[in-house]
């Protein structure tokens, strides 16, 4: 058992894509920890890994959920109720942009390509809380995955750096708006991770070496570390923090130079 004890507990976690998500590092610990979880898959080319992946935590469930959506997000969270009954956190680990918006020029950026980046990584955030806070009846704690492109330049970010920029606004609104049903909602800027979706971020390698060689620790983070963070929001340690931006960056934020 962990040294925090979520026996008891039980969340949904969106964002599972494969073993080496953020999200399955989070939904790994939490499992740990004693929590009870749902997992959604977005489609059936994804469904078997994400199987796989739940058959090696007790007790966990896996649900079909595109979050752009609206009629199988209700469906999935009806699921829940059916299962859970009621839960105690939500995990919301999911961004996408089509791959030209992340290598080309910003002011390239189409109409469409725009509107899927804010849709799926930042509005999809709302609809996920509006149908979680009715199962969250002795409050609850809801996790969103940023990075810092919401605030500085990132070559090859594009797009997607306005889409955190998005959602971390949405944090701060969602916070200030549930938190009367003690509710709390933060998000974690993570550092550069070796996820497969980093793959598709032109010059990640060189992201990655410059944040080792500027973060005060002087060193990229892991996973595990993103996932300690998230297993603190989702405890009764957290109970006094809502609508905040966590780095876990290895202190990378705070050097100018």
């Amino acid at each position: 058992m962990y040294p925090i004890d979520l026996t008891g507990k039980k969340g949904v976690v969106f964002g599972v894509a494969n073993d080496r998500s953020i999200a399955w590092a989070i939904a790994r610990l939490l499992g740990q920890a004693g929590a009870q979880l749902a997992f959604t898959y977005q489609n059936d080319r994804l469904k078997d890994r994400v199987v796989r992946l739940a058959e090696g935590l007790e007790n966990a469930i896996t649900l079909p959920c595109d979050a752009s959506d609206d009629g199988q997000i209700q469906a999935a969270f009806e699921q829940v109720a059916e299962s859970f009954g009621d839960i105690s956190f939500l995990v919301h680990s999911i961004a996408y942009a089509n791959r030209e918006d992340l290598a080309g020029r910003f002011a390239d950026t189409d109409r469409e390509g725009f509107r899927i980046a804010l849709d799926v990584s930042a509005y999809s955030l709302l609809p996920l809380v509006k149908h979680a806070a009715p199962l969250m009846t002795g409050g609850g704690s809801v996790i969103a995955m940023t990075f810092q492109a919401s605030q500085k330049v990132y070559p090859g970010y594009n797009v997607m750096g306005t889409a955190k920029a998005a959602l971390e606004h949405s944090v701060r609104q969602l916070a200030a708006e549930f938190g009367p049903d003690n509710i709390r909602v933060n998000a974690i800027s993570a550092g550069p991770l070796d996820t497969l979706a980093a793959r598709g971020i032109h010059g990640f390698l060189d992201m990655k070496k410059i944040h080792a060689e500027k973060a005060p620790l002087q060193r990229n983070i892991h996973a595990d570390e993103v996932a300690k963070t998230a297993l603190f929001l989702c405890s009764d340690l957290s109970s006094g923090i809502t609508g905040s931006i966590i780095p876990v960056d290895a202190g990378y934020h705070i050097m100018a130079v």
